[in-house]
């Protein structure tokens, strides 16, 4: 009898482990309330009585680091328009990767948007951020960058492995992965430079935020190493503009106004320590947008949406830049194993090679996909981005149940360009800050760039057709010529159709340009932000994300931008209190 009690027990408590990783709800924080126990809806924010040395704006993967930082010494609000990863299955494990990214609705922990340049591409809405919804792969920024932006190495030394040491692992090097690892090296991209996290030209095998059991751990976990009795982490808390006290000779950050979801506007407001600070970390998009909506930005533009001027910066949103990304289909006629980036090639042409497979493995599924949307796509047949109407990507999804199941069965060769120098601009469509700006990158607009495209279009190819990859994924050429001839009755870009035609693989690079989701810019240090990112013009007011870069750092960022918001707070936190600074 007390085995079967103790079998009834075992057989519950698994039953309640399986029914909690099915569980989708975005506003429960799970069990792992206890080690955040700041965090609070943003409709339970008292009013009025108190006020914070620093507001940071976006708990994303500066925003997360940051906060927890500078709470070790001083009292910080975080706000964050989204909710919280921890119990939302599609966010929290690697084969549900795919599924965020294509959700378009309102509650999505990513937010849809379109290029004015036609690419498909998503912003996170979540805390942790862009953490939250990418592919999670882990590596440096190259040290040339950090030289560049002019930061103290011993410093970001320092703010790597604190990271490092909460978040990230290594991962289990997949079948998949190595075949392509020995494919790079066979076409010469060496050398061979094993397990780093740093960025050296070659092949390598980096970190992830996927443990072993392909569970993701964001940002949103450094804020475990906050202080918890001097952070307040407010989630579904829009922010909708900057307040500014304009008394004086220069305006200076007060505040800001937020909305929480059910719609009642609330004030935060800055002690009146001239030090303390409104930060914002809202990333590529949201950190220039929410200068634009605050008031700071060009006169011309704010003045045409009747927005009061601040400071007039015709710099503000410009210089936008996206990597862009091209892909090669490797079909298989082997099982395998779902993996994400794992493995990178780093050449001196000026692009990098990284690889993903194992999605839609299911011939009978009506949800069958590559698992990376905006790849997808970017196979969107001869149609150029800017004439990919919503009506094109349904037709698309429609007919792709007519391709033959080896269209669905393998994975993708990513070409990613290293600091293209096409450049373009954000601005405000209107004022109201849950809707997209209007953004334009200007893909291909340099001739370098569509040179670089080409030229690792023909290096992905030679990968693909390396001993290794072809050993590996066991493909004949008769399922190689069927699917090239897929390809042309289908008029989908699987694969290029005349490699040895420059004309013909620049209108590949054209046709089937994607996005990576590195974009970056809009707060450029020294047009927008100075160099420690204090904004121009304003007092206490800063800028801690990617929108300040210039380049994106190393092949995957969310690692120097993390890094970022540690590197910043921990500095931020010397400048005020010397070495009394508990960090």
């Amino acid at each position: 009898m007390a085995f079967l009690l103790s079998l009834f027990r075992y057989l519950f408590f698994c039953l309640l482990f399986c029914l909690s990783l099915c569980k989708e709800d975005p506003e429960s924080f799970s069990a792992d309330f206890h080690r955040y126990p700041f965090i609070r809806d943003a409709s339970d924010f008292p009013d009025g009585g108190h006020s914070y040395d620093y507001i940071v704006v976006g708990g994303g993967t500066a925003g997360c680091p940051l906060a927890a930082t500078l709470s070790r010494n001083f009292n910080v609000l975080l706000l964050e328009r989204g909710g919280v990863p921890f119990s939302n299955v599609n966010v929290s494990f690697l084969r549900n990767f795919h599924l965020t990214l294509a959700d378009l609705s309102k509650e999505s922990a990513s937010q849809f948007f379109s290029s004015t340049d036609g690419v498909l591409n998503s912003r996170a809405r979540i805390l942790g951020g862009g953490s939250s919804i990418n592919a999670g792969f882990y590596t440096r920024a190259n040290p040339e960058f950090i030289r560049k932006v002019g930061w103290d190495e011993k410093l970001v030394n320092e703010s790597y492995p604190w990271v490092e040491n909460q978040i990230v692992r290594r991962p289990s090097f997949a079948p998949w992965q190595r075949a392509f690892r020995d494919s790079l090296l066979d076409v010469g991209v060496s050398p061979y430079n094993g397990f780093t996290y740093d960025h050296i030209y070659g092949t390598k095998f980096s970190g992830t935020i996927f443990d072993r059991f392909g569970r993701r751990h964001t940002a949103a976990e450094l804020l475990a190493s906050a202080n918890p009795r001097k952070l307040t982490v407010l989630v579904y808390a829009t922010v909708e503009k900057v307040l500014f006290d304009t008394s004086g000779k220069q305006p200076k950050a007060s505040g800001v106004v937020f909305k929480d979801k059910r719609g009642y506007r609330h004030q935060a407001l800055l002690s009146n320590d001239i030090r303390s600070e409104v930060v914002l970390s809202s990333g590529a998009i949201g950190s220039p947008q929410m200068l634009l909506l605050s008031g700071v930005g060009p006169k011309a533009d704010l003045e045409k949406l009747n927005i009061p001027v601040v400071f007039d910066n015709v710099n503000v949103g410009k210089g936008m830049s996206d990597n862009p990304m091209n892909a090669i289909f490797v079909p298989t006629n082997r099982s395998i194993k779902q993996t994400l980036i794992q493995s990178v090639g780093i050449t001196k042409l000026g692009v990098y090679l990284e690889s993903s497979c194992g999605f839609g493995q299911s011939k009978d599924s009506i949800r069958c996909h590559h698992g990376i949307v905006s790849a997808e796509i970017g196979q969107l047949s001869t149609i150029p981005p800017k004439q990919r109407t919503q009506e094109a990507v349904q037709a698309y999804v429609k007919n792709k149940r007519n391709l033959p199941f080896e269209v669905f069965r393998g994975g993708f060769i990513l070409e990613k360009i290293a600091s293209p120098l096409s450049t373009g601009d954000l601005k405000l469509i209107n004022t109201d800050a849950e809707d997209n700006p209007s953004v334009t990158f200007n893909y291909f607009s340099h001739p370098h760039d569509l040179d670089r495209c080409v030229a690792g279009i023909r290096l992905a190819m030679q990968v693909v057709q390396s001993k290794y990859f072809t050993e590996f994924t066991q493909v004949d050429r008769q399922t190689t010529e069927k699917l090239l001839n897929t390809s042309v009755q289908a008029n989908v870009n699987l694969i290029p159709k005349h490699m040895n035609d420059t004309a013909s693989l620049e209108q590949f690079c054209r046709d089937t340009v994607i996005t990576i989701w590195h974009y970056h810019g809009g707060c450029h240090v020294g047009k927008v932000v100075d160099r420690e990112n204090r904004v121009i013009g304003v007092g206490r007011l800063r800028v801690v994300d990617g929108s300040t870069f210039s380049e994106s750092p190393g092949t995957n960022p969310q690692a120097t931008v993390m890094m970022m918001g540690r590197y910043m707070g921990v500095k931020i936190l010397r400048e005020r209190l010397g070495r009394a600074a508990g960090v």
